[in-house]
């Protein structure tokens, strides 16, 4: 048994060691902290959390943000991700992947291009006819997600009206006679 143990040991040693190390040398990854894209300081992937991206020069791989707003003056090789914020492209961008935003609203400038598809949930999408997206474009209203929930919102407030209307009435009810002003 304690040879059998020794020996997994020594085995998951040896994958550890013989791992190659992850190259982010070009990524910036950032927390609450802006990262700021010019054309003299390309980045290859831009990952930010809690701050906002703005690409003036070239990504060479992906953006992708978390609770922040990326406003791409330039161009993108590959994808753009942005969870609850902005994403904003100037006139004549380009983005080489997909463009995909969830809870972000999203302003597209003339003749932008998208090479593959464009999804927004739960987001809203301002873009002119001249907007390209070279496979699918996707989108679901804000209603989607928001009607339900302002829905059940406003049932549980009309139930509460009711429970407290009906037990200031019991109480009104329990007194002998009425309360002196």
């Amino acid at each position: 048994m304690s040879w059998r143990f020794l020996a997994i040991c020594l085995f998951g040693a040896t994958l550890a060691a013989a791992a190659a190390p992850a190259r982010a040398s070009q990524d910036a990854v950032q927390f609450f902290r802006n990262i700021d894209v010019t054309p003299d300081t390309p980045v290859h992937d831009a990952i930010c959390f809690f701050c906002s991206v703005r690409a003036q020069g070239t990504v060479e791989g992906d953006i992708v943000v978390f609770f922040g707003n990326v406003r791409l003056n330039g161009e993108a090789r590959h994808d753009l991700v942005d969870f609850f914020g902005k994403v904003s492209a100037a006139d004549n961008s380009s983005i080489g992947g997909d463009l995909v935003s969830f809870f972000s609203s999203v302003r597209l400038g003339e003749n932008v291009s998208v090479a593959k598809d464009m999804v927004t949930m739960f987001g809203v999408v301002h873009a002119p006819a001249s907007v390209s997206v070279g496979k699918d474009r996707v989108e679901f209203s804000p209603w989607i997600f928001f009607g339900p929930l302002l829905a059940i919102l406003l049932a549980v407030i009309v139930i509460l009206y009711a429970v407290r209307a009906h037990r200031r009435r019991q109480f009104a009810q329990s007194y002998p006679f009425p309360p002196q002003q």
